[in-house]
């Protein structure tokens, strides 16, 4: 792989962290470093959820978090309207992703006509409409409101388990025809209310890698703008591998800047210095990948619970010494120290710095090759530990 040169121009961004480099300001440089990072994950997506009160809203929110209904910040749910006002949940390992929600619509507090301008649907990239059983004439009409702001929205019928259980009791029960009928039905009767081509989606919130949750993130991601897919991306639960794929397609993507961000930095003659900064930044990278993939402490935690599978058995199929741990500078110079063949480059690099001439984009071209097979390596560790826990999750076969 051909390696970019440290000495051509970088972004704004990392112009001003090599300025920082060059007066050996190593706290500036890093402190950038995390606030680029940071702001790269931070691209605000805002869900709008509606329905009518008993639809299931409550517990899509949560299930889409990753969340059970009694986890700690789960937006509440109960047979009675809980909510009576615009609320905000965001993501727990995303906060730039916000779902929103929403009053039902047609109440004296939100009349139809006036809905979209009382809970701000300015602010909102797309609305997701929810019923779990048909969708009745305040979700069309908000639908129509929808269009005419030139919005996007998409309909979801909930509790889908809920229905399939009640159709086990026919003689000639076909769960795929039952399916396909109860897609029919959603699509005809908003047809009739005057909905042009209306995108139905069958989900059940409490089994969501089954059904048509994978089919609606595969919408969105066609719909949204591209600096906003990854946002939706990782903020997805890990409903099945392919998902798993995406995320460390879309990580892997960023490898060479932040191996080249780490070339820059050794093109700066100040012992100890590339290293001091490659640890800053593959610490936060190696965070990042970690909270993607659902593989932190807590997001193991709440899928457990909501899986039934023990803790204790997800941790078992883990094998990255990345995954569920805090990450620290000291843990990963260990961690880099222990592979071979990278304590190997990351000696030589500071090596060679000295040799006259060649020794600083000799010792560039080390540290880039270091930082991209370090991270390579976390990131594919980590994306196989998911897929385990994902298929251990699910109870399909963890054996490698």
């Amino acid at each position: 792989m051909s390696m970019q040169d440290p000495n051509d121009s970088f972004p704004e961004e990392i112009a001003a962290i090599k300025e920082d480099l060059e007066n050996n300001d190593t706290a500036a440089a890093a402190a950038k470093i995390q606030e680029y990072l940071e702001r790269q994950n931070n691209v605000p997506l805002n869900i709008a959820i509606t329905g009518e009160s008993g639809a299931g809203k409550s517990t899509f929110i949560n299930a889409f978090r990753g969340l059970s209904n009694d986890d700690e910040g789960a937006a509440p749910n109960g047979v009675t309207e809980t909510t009576m006002e615009v609320i905000e949940y965001p993501h727990p390992n995303y906060p730039n992703v916000k779902f929103w929600d929403l009053p039902g619509i047609g109440t004296t507090n939100f009349p139809a006509k006036k809905y979209l301008k009382l809970v701000g649907f300015e602010k909102f990239d797309f609305f997701i409409i929810i019923s779990d059983t048909r969708f009745r004439e305040n979700d069309v009409n908000l639908a129509q409101e929808i269009q005419k702001m030139k919005k996007k929205f998409y309909f979801v019928r909930s509790k889908i388990d809920n229905d399939i259980n009640a159709e086990r009791r026919k003689k000639d029960f076909n769960p795929e025809m039952a399916l396909i009928k109860m897609k029919e039905d959603c699509i005809g009767g908003l047809q009739k209310q005057g909905v042009k081509s209306p995108q139905v989606f069958l989900v059940s919130s409490f089994e969501l890698h089954l059904y048509d949750f994978s089919l609606l993130h595969q919408t969105l991601e066609r719909d949204l703008p591209a600096h906003q897919r990854d946002a939706l991306l990782f903020a997805m639960p890990n409903i099945n591998l392919e998902i798993i794929n995406k995320k460390k397609e879309a990580f892997q993507s960023k490898i060479k800047y932040w191996a080249t961000l780490s070339a820059a930095a050794a093109g700066v003659p100040v012992p100890g210095l590339s290293i001091c900064v490659d640890l800053s930044m593959m610490v936060n990278v190696a965070v990042d990948y970690v909270a993607g993939f659902g593989l932190d402490k807590p997001s193991l935690e709440r899928l457990s619970a909501s899986s039934g599978v023990p803790y204790t058995e997800l941790l078992e199929v883990l094998k990255s010494p990345l995954a569920a741990v805090k990450i620290t500078k000291v843990f990963l110079l260990k961690l880099l120290t222990q592979l071979t063949s990278t304590a190997a480059l990351m000696a030589l690099e500071e090596g060679s710095r000295w040799i006259p001439l060649i020794g600083i984009p000799l010792a560039a071209g080390l540290s880039f090759t270091t930082t991209y097979r370090a991270l390579n390596y976390f990131l594919t560790e980590l994306a196989d530990d998911a897929q385990r826990v994902f298929k251990r999750a699910v109870g399909l076969n963890t054996s490698v």
